[in-house]
């Protein structure tokens, strides 16, 4: 019987916290999690063991993750979450439309950008249920926050306050991507 690989348990107490391991990463565990995890042999043993506790070892594109079967009310929470991330995308690629894996940026960035980007401005107050600041600089920040929350991004310099984009950001611009909605339908008004 194959033997495990040594970081089983910091690979499941990442994962299972939902949080991506990605290739991208500037810390050091993180990259030896995800050597170990794209090692075809290791990938196939944990996606079996995994799949014995009802954890679902999912790859991306430079990226690994949890993810479950849901219920029908799981399902109807995920998606409202799916909208809140739809927004907040959409305010950072309104930024800068190359926005993504590997991109480097700051909040005073964005707070600069603010000032003269009147799209920018109209879709970070539209965030404002998701924010709930008044202050451009304290709601960017917060946005800012979900996304290293949810290891979509890492500080990279904490003189200056430069983040990068992981590669598990991917995972949301897929998300969308997999969104249809059929032409004939677009432009219809609920009513």
């Amino acid at each position: 019987m194959q033997e495990f690989p040594k970081h089983t348990a910091a690979i499941f107490e990442m994962l299972s916290k939902g949080k991506f391991i990605c290739s991208n990463s500037s810390r050091d565990l993180d990259r030896k999690l995800y050597a170990v995890l794209d090692d075809e042999d290791h990938f196939e043993l944990l996606t079996f063991y995994f799949g014995n506790i009802n954890f679902i070892l999912e790859k991306g594109n430079g990226y690994f993750y949890f993810s479950r079967n849901e219920s029908k009310v799981n399902l109807e929470r995920k998606l409202e979450i799916a909208f809140k991330w739809i927004d907040i995308i959409d305010f950072f690629k309104t930024f800068d439309h190359s926005f993504g894996s590997g991109f480097r940026f700051s909040i005073a960035d964005i707070t600069v950008r603010l000032n003269t980007d009147a799209d920018l401005k109209s879709k970070l107050n539209s965030l404002k249920k998701i924010t709930k600041k008044i202050n451009h600089t304290e709601a960017v920040s917060k946005l800012v926050d979900y996304l290293l929350k949810d290891n979509f991004l890492e500080l990279q310099d904490e003189i200056t306050n430069t983040y990068k984009v992981l590669s598990s950001f991917e995972y949301l611009e897929e998300l969308i991507m997999t969104l249809n909605i059929p032409e004939d339908i677009a432009n219809e008004i609920p009513e």
